[in-house]
């Protein structure tokens, strides 16, 4: 009988063979892993920056960005980081204002990254493929998700917003596992 990491849906034994580096990962195992990481690139902390559109959205409702901001803002030379600074607002004493974490933006126009709207097969693919995703491995991206200080941010963002569905731990764990599938997409 399997027993199930909580979460992920993945056995627990897959749990202890991603822990130990072994890549045999079913395409299955990937597809249900790959449910979780799309749950969390879906939620408003990674979504708002990775819209189907040139502006960002904020909040929970991912409500188009009150600035006014576009992409065309940075080509622009207005950069994101004019008000998003290294840290929050709420940090230095000022509620309500900017979220920040180092390097605050959005993707490059030439690789947006769309996460709203994506079916889970369509943004599998585009994450998968080296000419969206900014010319990254699936190793890359485990890294990125693992260690980028703004993706962090994500999980710890301070004042009244939310946080992804899963932990970030999980979040890891079920993007490992999907890489280690050779990056198996939902039918």
């Amino acid at each position: 009988m399997k027993r199930w990491l909580p979460l992920l849906g993945l056995p627990l034994v897959l749990a202890t063979t991603l822990a130990a580096g072994d890549s045999s990962v079913t395409a299955e195992e990937g597809q249900k892993a790959f449910v979780t990481v799309a749950r969390v690139l879906q939620s408003p902390r990674c979504m708002n920056c990775h819209p189907a559109g040139d502006a960002p959205l904020q909040t929970d409702r991912s409500r188009p960005h009150t600035m006014n901001i576009r992409r065309a803002s940075v080509a622009a030379g207005l950069s994101c980081q004019a008000c998003h600074r290294e840290r929050n607002s709420e940090a230095i004493g000022v509620s309500g204002g900017p979220p920040g974490a180092p390097s605050w933006g959005l993707p490059p126009e030439e690789t947006p990254m769309v996460f709203q709207g994506r079916s889970l097969p369509a943004l599998c693919a585009q994450l998968k493929d080296p000419e969206q995703n900014g010319h990254r491995s699936l190793d890359d991206l485990l890294e990125h998700v693992g260690h980028d200080p703004l993706v962090l941010w994500g999980w710890q963002p301070g004042g009244n917003r939310s946080r992804p569905p899963v932990s970030h731990d999980a979040f890891v764990g079920a993007f490992r596992a999907w890489v280690r599938s050779g990056g198996a997409c939902p039918p």
